[in-house]
Protein backbone atom coordinates (compact mmCIF):
# COMPACT_ATOMS: atom_id res chain seq x y z
CA UNK A 1 0.00 0.00 0.00
CA UNK A 2 1.41 3.47 -1.34
CA UNK A 3 0.28 7.32 -0.31
CA UNK A 4 -2.80 7.81 -2.60
CA UNK A 5 -1.95 10.53 -5.30
CA UNK A 6 -2.69 13.70 -4.32
CA UNK A 7 -4.32 14.51 -8.16
CA UNK A 8 -5.64 13.24 -11.33
CA UNK A 9 -2.14 13.30 -13.03
CA UNK A 10 -3.72 12.55 -16.47
CA UNK A 11 -5.83 16.03 -16.90
CA UNK A 12 -3.24 18.08 -15.62
CA UNK A 13 -1.19 20.58 -17.05
CA UNK A 14 2.78 20.57 -16.84
CA UNK A 15 5.66 22.75 -17.59
CA UNK A 16 6.25 26.49 -17.09
CA UNK A 17 3.48 28.28 -15.32
CA UNK A 18 1.47 31.24 -16.93
CA UNK A 19 1.09 34.44 -15.84
CA UNK A 20 -2.74 33.66 -15.76
CA UNK A 21 -1.89 30.66 -13.53
CA UNK A 22 -0.45 32.83 -10.95
CA UNK A 23 -3.11 35.23 -10.76
CA UNK A 24 -5.34 32.71 -10.12
CA UNK A 25 -3.55 31.25 -7.46
CA UNK A 26 -2.29 34.40 -5.66
CA UNK A 27 -6.39 35.28 -5.63
CA UNK A 28 -7.56 32.36 -4.47
CA UNK A 29 -4.78 32.14 -1.44
CA UNK A 30 -5.49 35.74 -0.64
CA UNK A 31 -9.18 35.21 -0.66
CA UNK A 32 -9.44 31.96 0.84
CA UNK A 33 -6.29 31.17 2.63
CA UNK A 34 -3.80 27.54 1.76
CA UNK A 35 -6.21 25.25 3.09
CA UNK A 36 -6.03 21.89 1.77
CA UNK A 37 -3.43 21.46 -1.39
CA UNK A 38 -5.27 18.81 -2.84
CA UNK A 39 -8.74 20.37 -3.47
CA UNK A 40 -7.03 23.62 -3.62
CA UNK A 41 -6.26 23.57 -7.94
CA UNK A 42 -10.15 22.21 -8.63
CA UNK A 43 -11.19 25.26 -6.35
CA UNK A 44 -9.22 27.83 -7.97
CA UNK A 45 -9.77 26.68 -11.40
CA UNK A 46 -6.43 25.58 -11.94
CA UNK A 47 -5.20 22.13 -14.12
CA UNK A 48 -2.19 21.86 -11.98
CA UNK A 49 -1.19 19.28 -9.42
CA UNK A 50 -1.67 20.04 -5.48
CA UNK A 51 2.18 19.84 -5.43
CA UNK A 52 3.07 22.06 -8.17
CA UNK A 53 0.42 24.71 -6.49
CA UNK A 54 2.39 24.47 -3.01
CA UNK A 55 6.29 24.68 -4.51
CA UNK A 56 4.76 27.16 -6.29
CA UNK A 57 2.99 29.44 -3.83
CA UNK A 58 5.72 28.48 -1.34
CA UNK A 59 9.01 29.08 -3.41
CA UNK A 60 7.68 31.81 -6.41
CA UNK A 61 4.43 33.57 -4.96
CA UNK A 62 4.87 33.99 -1.18
CA UNK A 63 4.22 38.06 -0.59
CA UNK A 64 7.06 37.98 2.57
CA UNK A 65 9.66 35.50 -0.24
CA UNK A 66 12.78 37.72 0.31
CA UNK A 67 14.88 37.72 -3.27
CA UNK A 68 17.88 38.27 -3.93
CA UNK A 69 21.66 37.57 -2.54
CA UNK A 70 22.06 36.39 0.49
CA UNK A 71 23.95 38.32 3.03
CA UNK A 72 27.06 37.79 4.56
CA UNK A 73 25.10 37.48 8.19
CA UNK A 74 22.80 35.17 6.29
CA UNK A 75 26.02 33.44 5.33
CA UNK A 76 27.20 33.10 8.90
CA UNK A 77 23.77 32.18 10.18
CA UNK A 78 23.24 28.97 7.89
CA UNK A 79 27.10 27.58 8.59
CA UNK A 80 25.49 27.81 12.24
CA UNK A 81 22.50 26.42 12.21
CA UNK A 82 24.08 23.70 9.90
CA UNK A 83 26.85 22.98 12.71
CA UNK A 84 23.76 22.28 15.15
CA UNK A 85 20.95 21.03 12.89
CA UNK A 86 22.58 19.40 10.03
CA UNK A 87 20.83 19.00 6.52
CA UNK A 88 17.70 19.69 8.12
CA UNK A 89 16.88 22.73 5.47
CA UNK A 90 13.10 23.12 6.52
CA UNK A 91 14.38 23.85 10.75
CA UNK A 92 17.08 26.15 9.02
CA UNK A 93 14.67 28.32 6.70
CA UNK A 94 12.50 28.61 9.53
CA UNK A 95 14.98 30.93 11.14
CA UNK A 96 15.85 32.59 8.21
CA UNK A 97 13.06 34.75 7.02
CA UNK A 98 11.78 35.05 3.55
CA UNK A 99 13.96 32.19 2.53
CA UNK A 100 12.70 28.68 1.37
CA UNK A 101 14.25 25.80 1.97
CA UNK A 102 14.80 24.49 -1.01
CA UNK A 103 16.39 27.66 -1.53
CA UNK A 104 19.05 27.57 1.28
CA UNK A 105 19.65 24.28 0.06
CA UNK A 106 21.30 25.03 -3.39
CA UNK A 107 22.74 27.84 -1.85
CA UNK A 108 24.79 25.65 0.34
CA UNK A 109 25.67 23.27 -2.30
CA UNK A 110 27.34 26.05 -4.27
CA UNK A 111 28.33 28.70 -2.42
CA UNK A 112 28.49 28.04 1.32
CA UNK A 113 30.30 24.57 1.08
CA UNK A 114 32.78 25.89 -1.27
CA UNK A 115 34.04 28.76 1.40
CA UNK A 116 34.31 26.10 4.04
CA UNK A 117 36.32 24.13 2.15
CA UNK A 118 38.66 27.33 1.08
CA UNK A 119 38.86 28.15 4.91
CA UNK A 120 40.19 24.68 5.50
CA UNK A 121 37.04 23.61 6.72
CA UNK A 122 35.40 20.46 6.90
CA UNK A 123 31.57 21.32 6.25
CA UNK A 124 30.16 18.02 7.51
CA UNK A 125 31.86 18.08 10.32
CA UNK A 126 32.70 22.20 10.75
CA UNK A 127 36.27 21.13 12.18
CA UNK A 128 39.95 21.99 10.53
CA UNK A 129 40.44 19.39 8.09
CA UNK A 130 44.19 19.14 9.06
CA UNK A 131 42.19 17.45 12.81
CA UNK A 132 39.95 15.45 10.57
CA UNK A 133 42.60 13.65 8.93
CA UNK A 134 44.88 13.16 11.93
CA UNK A 135 41.56 11.61 13.71
CA UNK A 136 41.43 9.61 10.94
CA UNK A 137 44.82 7.99 11.55
CA UNK A 138 44.42 8.05 15.15
CA UNK A 139 41.85 5.93 14.68
CA UNK A 140 42.69 3.81 11.87
CA UNK A 141 46.24 3.01 14.72
CA UNK A 142 43.67 2.57 17.04
CA UNK A 143 41.46 0.56 14.91
CA UNK A 144 44.69 -1.93 14.04
CA UNK A 145 46.00 -2.58 17.70
CA UNK A 146 42.33 -3.27 18.50
CA UNK A 147 42.41 -5.78 15.53
CA UNK A 148 45.63 -7.18 17.21
CA UNK A 149 43.97 -7.47 20.29
CA UNK A 150 41.04 -9.44 18.87
CA UNK A 151 43.33 -11.69 17.05
CA UNK A 152 44.88 -12.41 20.14
CA UNK A 153 41.67 -13.12 22.11
CA UNK A 154 40.76 -15.03 19.80
CA UNK A 155 43.91 -17.54 19.54
CA UNK A 156 43.51 -17.61 23.63
CA UNK A 157 39.92 -18.50 22.82
CA UNK A 158 40.94 -20.81 20.51
CA UNK A 159 43.56 -22.90 22.44
CA UNK A 160 41.07 -22.63 25.65
CA UNK A 161 38.63 -24.42 23.73
CA UNK A 162 41.11 -27.41 22.50
CA UNK A 163 42.02 -27.38 26.28
CA UNK A 164 38.11 -28.01 27.05
CA UNK A 165 37.77 -30.37 24.22
CA UNK A 166 40.52 -32.59 25.50
CA UNK A 167 39.79 -32.30 29.26
CA UNK A 168 35.96 -33.08 28.07
CA UNK A 169 37.27 -35.90 26.03
CA UNK A 170 39.17 -37.64 29.22
CA UNK A 171 36.33 -37.46 30.86
CA UNK A 172 34.28 -38.74 28.79
CA UNK A 173 37.13 -42.13 29.03
CA UNK A 174 36.71 -42.04 32.55
CA UNK A 175 32.98 -42.31 32.66
CA UNK A 176 33.24 -45.18 30.30
CA UNK A 177 36.40 -46.89 31.42
CA UNK A 178 35.85 -46.11 35.45
CA UNK A 179 38.99 -47.07 37.91
CA UNK A 180 36.68 -49.29 39.99
CA UNK A 181 36.12 -51.77 36.98
CA UNK A 182 39.57 -53.37 38.08
CA UNK A 183 39.06 -56.13 39.90
CA UNK A 184 35.81 -56.75 38.97
CA UNK A 185 35.92 -59.48 36.69
CA UNK A 186 35.69 -57.56 33.86
CA UNK A 187 38.38 -58.17 30.43
CA UNK A 188 40.77 -55.33 30.98
CA UNK A 189 42.63 -54.66 27.31
CA UNK A 190 46.61 -54.78 27.81
CA UNK A 191 48.90 -54.11 24.67
CA UNK A 192 50.59 -57.18 23.09
CA UNK A 193 54.45 -57.20 24.99
CA UNK A 194 56.41 -60.05 23.31
CA UNK A 195 58.06 -61.53 26.60
CA UNK A 196 60.15 -64.10 24.86
CA UNK A 197 63.45 -62.40 25.74
CA UNK A 198 66.89 -64.45 25.15
CA UNK A 199 70.56 -63.68 24.83
CA UNK A 200 72.46 -65.34 22.39
CA UNK A 201 75.81 -64.41 20.51
CA UNK A 202 76.48 -62.89 16.95
CA UNK A 203 75.81 -65.39 13.84
CA UNK A 204 79.55 -66.06 13.48
CA UNK A 205 80.34 -66.65 17.69
CA UNK A 206 77.31 -69.01 17.06
CA UNK A 207 78.50 -71.15 15.05
CA UNK A 208 81.29 -71.47 17.03
CA UNK A 209 79.84 -72.06 20.09
CA UNK A 210 77.91 -74.86 18.01
CA UNK A 211 81.61 -76.53 16.92
CA UNK A 212 82.97 -76.29 20.14
CA UNK A 213 79.29 -78.08 22.03
CA UNK A 214 79.52 -80.84 19.53
CA UNK A 215 83.42 -81.51 20.35
CA UNK A 216 83.54 -83.91 22.71
CA UNK A 217 85.09 -82.42 26.00
CA UNK A 218 88.46 -84.09 26.71
CA UNK A 219 89.16 -84.85 30.61
CA UNK A 220 93.19 -84.78 31.36
CA UNK A 221 94.46 -87.76 33.45
CA UNK A 222 94.54 -87.33 36.99
CA UNK A 223 91.81 -84.18 36.85
CA UNK A 224 88.31 -84.60 38.18
CA UNK A 225 85.02 -83.21 36.36
CA UNK A 226 85.20 -80.08 38.19
CA UNK A 227 88.51 -79.17 37.74
CA UNK A 228 88.64 -79.77 34.13
CA UNK A 229 86.08 -77.42 33.54
CA UNK A 230 88.21 -74.94 35.78
CA UNK A 231 85.19 -74.80 38.27
CA UNK A 232 85.82 -74.03 42.24
CA UNK A 233 87.84 -76.68 44.32
CA UNK A 234 85.17 -78.93 45.61
CA UNK A 235 85.16 -80.77 49.07
CA UNK A 236 86.03 -84.01 47.16
CA UNK A 237 88.48 -83.15 44.39
CA UNK A 238 91.69 -84.99 45.32
CA UNK A 239 93.13 -84.84 41.87
CA UNK A 240 95.59 -81.60 43.57
CA UNK A 241 98.05 -84.23 44.23
CA UNK A 242 97.54 -87.05 42.03
CA UNK A 243 100.50 -89.94 42.64
CA UNK A 244 102.71 -87.76 44.69
CA UNK A 245 103.41 -85.21 41.63
CA UNK A 246 101.68 -81.77 40.83
CA UNK A 247 99.37 -81.52 37.77
CA UNK A 248 100.37 -80.23 34.19
CA UNK A 249 97.64 -77.52 35.12
CA UNK A 250 98.09 -74.69 37.26
CA UNK A 251 96.18 -73.61 40.04
CA UNK A 252 95.54 -69.94 40.08
CA UNK A 253 92.62 -69.78 42.17
CA UNK A 254 94.95 -69.95 45.94
CA UNK A 255 97.15 -67.25 44.53
CA UNK A 256 96.39 -63.73 46.04
CA UNK A 257 96.19 -60.53 44.18
CA UNK A 258 98.04 -57.84 45.14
Amino acid sequence: MGRSPCCEKAHTNKGAWTKEEDDRLVAYIKAHGEGCWRSLPKAAGLLRCGKSCRLRWINYLRPDLKRGNFTEEEDELIIKLHSLLGNKWSLIAGRLPGRTDNEIKNYWNTHIRRKLLSRGIDPVTHRPINEHTSNITISFEAAAAAANRDREENKGAIFRLEEHNKAAAIGRHHQNHPAGDWGQGKPLKCPDLNLDLCISPPAPCQEEAAMVMMKPVKREAGLCFSCSLGLPKSADCKCSNFLGIRTAMLDFRTLEMK
